[in-house]
């Protein structure tokens, strides 16, 4: 990667990462335009990589096994021995799902390597990252947004998503309850 993009992704100015450059800190060289560039930290043979796919209704279960697919293709290319995979059906917005919560206690796994941030989680992508960086942990998300407009136009998306969830979810609830009594209500007639 380039060096600008090296100090964007460590939080340092491009004159920082220039002095390392210079001061042989870093695993780089120079092309002949000048552009330095930051070879990818290796994944140290020992870390362990873990594969997280979610979809959010069983309805999709066809779209999990074809994530599950490109994530594995995704990290046979770039050398990652992947260690577990996790196949989730639950929504993004939960934060109490299993198998997620499973894989963010094992400390064991040094990365893992999702498709979107939002099949990670819906929201605090960034606060679940830097919990996992402090932990010498790390999430790689393979299909990144361009810009921040598209994130923001992705998190108003998601927000309205929660919402309809929510009132659907509402009404779904308030038609069984309403099919309940009636269906109880028909037999309290064929008894009595």
């Amino acid at each position: 990667m380039k060096l600008s993009a090296y100090a964007k992704k460590l939080g340092i100015t491009y004159r920082t990462a220039w002095h390392y450059f210079k001061a042989g800190k870093l695993d780089a060289y120079q092309t002949h335009t000048g552009t330095v560039i930051v070879r990818d930290e290796a994944i140290r043979a020992d870390m362990k990589v873990a594969v997280y796919c979610r979809v959010s209704s069983s309805e999709n279960k066809s779209n999990l096994e074809t994530q599950k697919k490109r994530l594995l293709d995704y990290c046979a290319a770039r050398g990652y021995k992947v260690s577990k995979v996790v196949a989730e059906v639950g929504s993004g917005i939960n934060d109490t799902r299993k198998q997620w919560l499973s894989l963010l206690q094992d400390r064991a796994i040094g990365l893992i390597v999702v498709e979107h941030k939002d099949r990670f989680t819906r929201f605090g992508f960034t606060g679940y990252k830097t919990l996992l960086n402090n932990e010498g942990r790390d999430i790689e998300v393979v299909n990144e947004a361009e810009n921040g407009q598209e994130d923001l136009l992705q998190d108003l998306v998601s927000i309205i998503t929660s919402f309809c969830v929510r009132l659907y979810g509402q009404r779904r609830g308030k038609r069984k309850t309403e099919k309940i009594i009636e269906e109880l209500t028909v037999r309290k007639k064929v008894d009595g």
